[in-house]
């Protein structure tokens, strides 16, 4: 696994996911790291990673990535205003006890488990964005107390166990409960630093003595992978971005929906076809 063929091959394989999670990033709005995951999931069985642990590299390097991308990402709503501050700092601890939780159960469940978990997300997430309209609400505004505690645990639970951003589960959440979209966006682009960052420091020593790793590995972050799909997801986000402005928001909103449910229905068919 180890020969310089073997390594060039991987390098290749990573930069084309940087390249594609970035393109479809700026196209559909949403953290690189619900194409990662997947992409990731494809490739390293071709590499020789056992099936047990593909999942866990791809999710931890997947949470790697997103730290630069998110602290890029934030800076820039920060200095727009858009950012709803207030809202963050009360979602920022009930979240980080949703990541210890979700990168506990990430550590401890096998990787069909993770799988599954990924494959059952991306499906909610594809029906609510292919059977809602841009402005969907469930109610006007965000509830306070133990409900807004409970709603920031689940996205940092379920986001660090499927190893993405904060935007994919964060954005819909937020908008829902009344958010302006703008503001949604910019909010939810601070989750990502919020659970990518401690996520990814246990998932390094967790992984410190696993074996099957591919080569170049800290823990369970491929370090490979990090170093080119974070150069390639940044230069092809803006091509997505250029795309993106061309395209009807709800045509885009449905097509990132069917993405995530051929990529939910190739999971699933992994685990029981």
């Amino acid at each position: 696994m180890e020969d310089v063929w073997w390594l060039s091959l991987l390098a290749v394989a990573m930069g084309v996911t940087g390249l594609v999670s970035g393109l479809l990033a700026g196209l559909f709005g949403v953290g690189g790291g619900i194409v990662i995951v997947p992409l990731l999931f494809y490739i390293l069985p071709w590499f020789g990673v056992p099936d047990d642990l593909h999942m866990k590299v791809a999710v931890a390097t997947s949470l790697a990535t997103i730290i630069p991308t998110s602290i890029v990402s934030a800076r820039k709503h920060l200095a727009t205003g858009a950012m709803d501050v207030p809202l963050l700092k009360s979602l920022v601890p009930s979240m980080l006890v949703g990541v210890l939780i979700g990168t506990a159960l990430a550590i401890i469940t096998r990787g069909p488990g993770l799988t599954f978990v990924f494959a059952t997300v991306a499906l909610l997430v594809a029906l609510n964005m292919g059977l809602t309209g841009v402005d969907f609400r469930l109610r006007e505004r965000m509830p306070g107390g133990a409900a807004r505690q409970g709603i920031g645990g689940g996205i940092g639970m379920v986001s660090a166990m499927m190893g993405i951003g904060g935007g994919t589960v964060g954005l819909p959440v937020l908008a829902a409960f009344g958010t302006p979209m703008r503001g949604a966006v910019a909010t939810a682009s601070a989750f990502g630093l919020v659970i990518a960052v401690p996520a990814t420091m246990i998932l390094v020593v967790a992984g410190l003595d696993a074996e099957g790793r591919p080569p170049l590995s800290l823990g369970w972050v491929n370090l490979v992978g990090f170093a080119l799909i974070v150069p390639g997801s940044i230069s092809a986000t803006p091509w997505g971005v250029k795309l993106a402005h061309s395209i009807p928001p709800l045509l885009l909103k449905r097509a990132f929906a069917v993405f995530l449910v051929v990529t939910s229905v190739r999971m699933f068919w992994s685990l029981f076809g």
